[in-house]
């Protein structure tokens, strides 16, 4: 079968362990596709999500897990029957006898390609068969407003309002609140004490949810499954490390910032020297709560970290909404030796479920970045890719589809972990 023309090569002289891993996976698709069968029965995933990778050759690992996904939009239009069938059965699991949705967006009003996103969510959710309309949670929308948008469709915006434990619009009074509003600014009066079921449940809004925590969760799911199909779970999972207090705009050093910095370094340069690796260890450091790509660094060296400049800092000390950023997740870094184009633009894998269902992804892609950094910033674009049939008929004699596959089943624990993280949070 010949590759698809947008799946980016990955080159790498170091691809043992991650051939290993997929090799396991392959040979245990079955019984892989029963253990997280079982799964999901003692943990029902979260309504969607999506899933940030990185492939190193060496590591196939999530950096990044996002509950509250935008970039519906990017994904291959060919598979939206799967995707909405998955976004059926997501919801009716959860909400048996659901057929009014309100889907309630971000605040900003501005960034059209948002808006986009917003405008797929919503064709899956009607195509699903649920009435469904969008609603406001911001305070400073009072009339209902429409977007007509560059793909040709109009989006209709009410603003919510509270009555009592119900949150409607107008006349229509949903059966369950869709969220994807990622509440870093906190949650809001409207959203408490509901008695309609709100997915994914406030409390997991990044005002609240920390990245470390996830982090946590996916490493316990991720020893379950590497002892389940007999292989190391660093190849997996990336070591970590938290800082809870930090200052980045004070001069001397942050010392809970420079030891875990530290610390992380020798833990990473062990695992390379077992796996005789030759490539330079990296941290990346990062706001452990919120999203957009804000607040996030690469580290080569403490040295490096001790000498951050004014710029550097500031752009470290706030996030969404200029939200202080005040705790990080110093995390290993995953290098991506994937790369597209004639150019050799590197790219990273981002996989979007609907429940426990893998329906499409896309890569992440920027000309202008390195290896070992953060792609999630201007200049990025993306090539969607049909993860939905691959993940799901993976063929032993391509290469490309087998890393499909697995990148579904590394979404998929990340997934996982976020539905344990869920069900602790009741």
């Amino acid at each position: 079968m010949k590759e698809h023309s947008h799946t980016p090569h990955l080159i790498t002289a170091m691809v043992g362990p991650l051939q290993t891993l997929e090799r396991k996976i392959l040979a245990k698709e079955k019984e892989i596709e029963k253990w997280f069968a079982a799964q999901w029965k003692q943990s029902p995933a979260p309504v969607y999500g999506s899933v940030d990778l990185r492939n190193a050759g060496f590591k196939l690992a999530p950096v990044d897990m996002n509950l509250f996904p935008a970039g519906f939009n990017n994904l291959n239009t060919a598979f939206m029957s799967f995707t909405i069938e998955a976004a059926r059965n997501a919801i009716i699991t959860a909400v048996p006898n659901a057929k009014k949705v309100l889907l309630l967006p971000e605040n900003h009003t501005r960034n059209i390609f948002y808006w986009e996103s917003v405008a797929v969510i919503l064709k899956i959710i009607k195509g699903a068969g649920f009435e469904v309309k969008i609603g406001s949670i911001n305070p400073e929308v009072t009339e209902p407003f429409s977007i007509s948008l560059p793909s040709g469709v109009e989006v209709n915006v009410s603003p919510a309002e509270r009555e009592k434990d119900i949150l409607k619009v107008g006349n229509f009074v949903p059966d369950v609140i869709l969220l994807n509003n990622d509440l870093s600014a906190g949650i809001p009066s409207l959203l408490t004490q509901l008695s309609q079921p709100v997915m994914p449940p406030a409390q997991l809004g990044w005002s609240q949810r920390l990245k470390s925590e996830h982090f946590q969760y996916y490493s316990n799911v991720s020893k379950e499954f590497a002892n389940f199909i007999d292989i190391d779970d660093w190849v997996m999972s990336p070591l970590f490390r938290k800082c809870g207090e930090v200052d980045f705009m004070q001069r001397e050093p942050d010392d809970c910032l420079t030891k875990n910095v530290a610390e992380l370094f020798a833990e990473i340069e062990k695992k390379y020297a077992e796996y005789n690796i030759t490539e330079k260890p990296f941290i990346i450091v990062k706001a452990d709560a919120g999203t957009y790509g804000m607040a996030v660094m690469t580290v080569r060296s403490v040295e490096e970290l001790q000498n951050l400049n004014r710029k550097q800092r500031t752009a470290m000390s706030k996030t969404k909404s200029g939200q202080p950023v005040t705790q990080v997740i110093v995390q290993e870094g995953v290098y991506t030796f994937e790369t597209i184009g004639d150019s050799n633009a590197v790219a990273e894998p981002v996989v979007y479920l609907w429940g426990e269902q893998v329906v499409g992804g896309f890569y992440r892609v920027h000309k202008d970045r390195e290896v070992d950094e953060n792609l999630n910033s201007p200049g990025m674009h993306f090539e969607p890719l049909p993860f939905a049939k691959s993940c799901h008929t993976p063929n032993e004699k391509d290469e490309c589809q087998n890393r499909f596959y697995s990148y579904g089943v590394i979404a998929r624990l990340s997934m996982l972990a976020a539905a344990r993280e869920m069900l602790e949070q009741k």
